[in-house]
């Protein structure tokens, strides 16, 4: 099988397109012939050696994919060979024709949902939820702020708030995005690079400013995120490449909150709860995940370049 290889930390032509032998499931594992994988930002991060931890060399890098099981181990009774899912956390590598997953991590992947939208789903859904709902607590009518819209997780945090009966205001960087923003279900959509857009935020809500916000670059909008929270207020930092200065009396005089998330620490039974309510959205289309972009396994250094690349646009794929 193809598969691609990190022998080196560093630039993303530290990826290579390498053969290697048919991979064989474990017990209590999962194969999957892979149909479409999918490209995170914290792939990025591994590859770099800016994640905190260095991974064992050489690697296969991604967590999500989508595809049909090839075969299943001892104790595995959910899946069964042929049937499509998607996964996250894959044990080998998503980025390969066939991928390893611990069986907790693979799940349906409903008929109406393409191969490429199912690889969107492991880490921008379940980060997007667990934000919204396990760590900021968002309730129906009050209003939440994403900052960065239309990115993956963005639109993924729309749709799951808009579900949710959660006022959403979105911002992003491009025309496309404000549209593609808006066609997700916000209800306010601002261009985040408009100076104007935090007076305009603040009229939306009549002055009061936002119960919540999801935070996709803090290293640049932090300190500004304290100003438009809602008395208790809570923003979730979901992204952040750098360090920032913020005034912490921002936070005391509205006895708001910062918290930060990372699904490393999400507990099993959690994760398990997510995973069924993100099936029965799929399964009754008020979740669609948005595919922004293509491309072969063979282009996954310009699929890493891509990622971190602004305005975001959905998410990218690697085909097999």
């Amino acid at each position: 099988m193809k598969h691609i290889r990190v022998h080196e930390l560093g630039e993303p032509e530290v990826m290579r397109l390498e053969e290697a032998p048919e991979l064989k499931p474990g017990p209590g594992q999962v194969l999957m012939r892979v149909m479409a994988a999918g490209v995170n930002p914290v792939d990025t991060y591994v590859r770099a050696g800016l994640y905190g931890y260095t991974p064992e060399l050489p690697y296969t890098p991604g967590s999500d994919a989508a595809g049909v099981v090839e075969a299943v181990g001892d104790g595995v009774r959910h899946v069964a060979k042929g049937d499509r899912v998607y996964g996250g956390r894959a044990v080998s590598g998503s980025y390969a024709e066939q991928a390893l997953f611990d069986a907790a991590h693979v799940h349906p992947l409903p008929d109406a949902v393409t191969f490429a939208q199912g690889a969107c789903l492991g880490i921008p859904y379940v980060t997007a939820y667990a934000a919204l709902f396990l760590s900021a607590k968002a309730q129906p009518r009050q209003t939440l702020l994403v900052h960065g819209a239309s990115g993956g997780v963005g639109t993924a945090a729309v749709q799951l708030a808009r579900q949710a009966q959660v006022t959403v205001i979105g911002t992003a960087g491009s025309e496309a995005g404000r549209r593609l923003v808006k066609e997700q279900g916000a209800d306010v959509v601002l261009d985040h690079r408009d100076p104007a857009h935090v007076e305009e935020l603040l009229r939306a809500t009549e002055g009061r400013g936002v119960d919540v916000i999801l935070e996709m670059l803090a290293n640049e909008n932090l300190g500004q995120d304290l100003k438009l929270l809602a008395p208790e207020g809570r923003v979730v930092v979901i992204g952040c490449r750098g360090t920032v200065e913020i005034d912490p009396r921002e936070l005391m005089v509205r006895d708001a909150a910062i918290l930060g998330i990372r699904l490393k620490n999400l507990p099993q039974e959690q994760a398990r709860q997510i995973h069924a309510h993100l099936g029965e959205g799929l399964r009754a289309g008020t979740l669609r995940p948005v595919v922004g972009k293509e491309l072969p396994l063979s282009e996954a250094a310009e699929a890493h370049r891509a990622v971190m690349r602004p305005p975001a646009y959905g998410h990218i794929v690697l085909m097999l």
